[in-house]
């Protein structure tokens, strides 16, 4: 076989030069770490901390009118934060074959967020897509006709659909927190804006992969949010002012989860839990400190259910991804608090990739990651019972009422049955939606259950009839 002499030189060069740019490339280039690609991670980077022009929004008004309805489901797993109905009202433990009485629907844009209910209107965050804009709506329980909506301008991308929070309303306020992290506080009868900011811009907060779905807490008129950003983990701010009252430092650069705060009590102190991105933190309620902290529960991908505390200063905590679930212990010791992991399932044992387990009496219910059953816990994390491979219900959300649980499967059939930890008994079932990714948490507000899919939202009568 004959070689062109000449053609290998030429070769030869080009070959050296395009070796010699790789070196150069590596010694001077900037560095990269290659991360696998998540849902949303491809979005343009959000802005840093840096001063900006408030938003404007604009209030329009319906013909609603707030219903005359007693009961209230005021933020993110009703009025306790424990995913527990109201006691004292009497629910139907059968349904008729055509399914509990559909009261009114309405249609949303496509997400995941879910309602609180307060003195007969029914608050929730939606996403408009034909004007761009989150929009605040106010609807009557009675009927489902909008009282009014407050919107304002933001580009969101669909990406698993776009609102995901549930808004926290008071005697004077509702404040919802939108997928790209604006804070909006309005007047709860009028829907006039109070004040309106941006995490992102004002605090350094990083929106999270699939948006924001940490819902706002409010507690004795301070609004309690963890913006993750580069100085502030958490912050109280004021209700009336939106001003801050307190910041927690972030030492440790945690950013945002979709995680929500969860208050708790130990030894007499009050404090905030709050899981971040590289684990959790338990901050003190008066001032902001922080009390404690610790890596030994953290998740890579997304952290979404919310921390459930238990007696004795324990804390459960569960997520998706194969992470399992794990059994927290914060105890005082002098003047410190420490913590201790009693207890680590694995995933195979139980691992919520969504919704937060239910503590009622002494045993937990929520579904499992791994086989998408219903289960029963004890307080020490071991299994009681499950649903069994013939009831499984996917990533859809659930709620206890009256010695009932709901179930919403990811298709929309609701499936009702006995809160107890003697095994599992199915009472009914019925298709509320013939829709898809019915994901967005319930509610329930006397004997009217509200739940949603991806693109409706209904109200349901599920009281017991004579």
């Amino acid at each position: 076989m004959r070689f062109d002499r000449p053609g290998i030189l030429v070769a030869g060069g080009l070959a050296a030069l395009g070796l010699a740019a790789i070196v150069v490339w590596l010694g001077i280039g900037p560095g990269r770490t290659l991360h696998a690609r998540i849902p949303g991670m491809d979005r343009p980077a959000e802005a840093t901390a840096t001063p900006s022009k408030p938003l404007e929004g604009t209030l329009t008004t319906g013909n609603g009118q707030p219903a005359d309805l007693a009961g209230s489901w005021p933020q993110f797993r009703g009025e306790r934060l424990d995913g527990i109905g109201e006691p004292g009202v009497a629910l139907a433990r059968q349904w008729p074959s055509e399914g509990p009485p559909h009261l009114w629907s309405v249609d949303l844009g496509e997400g995941y967020a879910g309602p609180a209910v307060y003195q007969g209107c029914v608050y929730l965050l939606d996403y408009d897509r034909e004007t761009s804009a989150d929009a605040l709506r106010c609807l009557s329980l009675g009927d489902g006709k909008e009282i009014w909506r407050f919107s304002y301008p933001v580009d969101v991308k669909r990406n698993h659909g776009m609102s995901r929070t549930v808004p926290a309303v008071t005697d004077q306020y509702v404040i919802a927190l939108g997928p790209k992290c604006h804070v909006t506080c309005l007047d709860r009868v009028t829907g006039q804006s109070r004040w309106l900011i941006d995490l992102v811009r004002q605090h350094g907060a990083t929106v999270p992969p699939w948006y924001a779905g940490q819902c706002p807490l409010v507690d004795n008129d301070r609004l309690i949010l963890a913006p993750g950003g580069p100085e502030t983990l958490m912050m109280a701010l004021d209700c009336a002012t939106g001003e801050p009252v307190w910041k927690t430092p972030n030492p440790r650069a945690w950013k945002m989860t979709h995680v929500s705060i969860v208050p708790m009590e130990i030894a007499g102190r009050r404090m905030y839990v709050y899981c971040g991105s590289g684990g959790v933190a338990g901050v003190a309620a008066d001032d902001g400190s922080l009390l404690w902290d610790t890596t030994d529960w953290k998740i890579s991908i997304a952290t979404v259910p919310s921390p459930v505390v238990l007696p004795e200063g324990k804390i459960f905590f569960s997520g998706g991804y194969n992470s399992g679930a794990l059994l927290l212990q914060v105890s005082r010791a002098g003047d410190r608090f420490v913590t201790k992991t009693l207890v680590r399932l694995k995933p195979d044992q139980f691992g919520s990739t969504q919704h937060t387990p239910i503590l009622l009496g002494e045993h937990l219910y929520g579904i499992r990651e791994k086989d998408k059953e219903l289960v029963c816990l004890d307080l020490e994390g071991q299994e009681v019972w499950t649903s069994g491979r013939q009831h499984r219900f996917g990533l859809g959300p659930y709620l206890i009422a009256d010695g009932l649980i709901y179930v919403m499967s990811d298709d929309g059939v609701l499936t009702l049955a006995e809160a107890i930890p003697t095994g599992y008994n199915q009472l009914a079932e019925h298709r509320v939606f013939d829709g898809h990714d019915a994901w967005g948490p319930m509610a329930l507000v006397g004997n009217r259950l509200l739940v949603r899919d991806f693109t409706r939202l209904a109200c349901l009568d599920v009281s017991e009839k004579p």
